[in-house]
């Protein structure tokens, strides 16, 4: 069985914070972005949805950090990560975060 999957995700949105950290001499960032999705319901107002997303990647070809400030817009594309984990109150939990393969101003 030869099927190919794609696991992409491309976002155009507004910085919302950043951490900036250096590992091994690598640097590193993480940020949530703000998508909006505006819609009008059955009585015709205008609805915004606002959808945050957690984004990681680190520096390198294809990642513009000058960027990574808060309210800045961005686009960018990556991947999905899924990870359950028990946090310290003993719950189980699982979240969902965008690897950032490049990122750039938006277009």
């Amino acid at each position: 069985m030869n099927t190919e999957y794609i696991n992409r995700v491309e976002l155009q949105g507004i910085i919302g914070s950043v951490r900036k950290y250096n590992v091994g001499g690598r640097n590193g960032f993480q940020l949530t972005l703000a998508t909006n999705r505006t819609y009008k319901d059955r009585d015709g107002n205008v609805i915004i949805e606002t959808q945050w997303s957690c984004c990681s990647g680190w520096e390198g070809e294809g990642v513009d950090t000058s960027l990574l400030e808060k309210g800045q817009t961005v686009h960018l594309t990556g991947r999905l990560r899924s990870q359950r984990y028990t946090a310290a109150d003993g719950e189980e939990r699982s979240s969902t975060e965008v690897l950032v393969h490049s990122l750039g101003p938006a277009v």
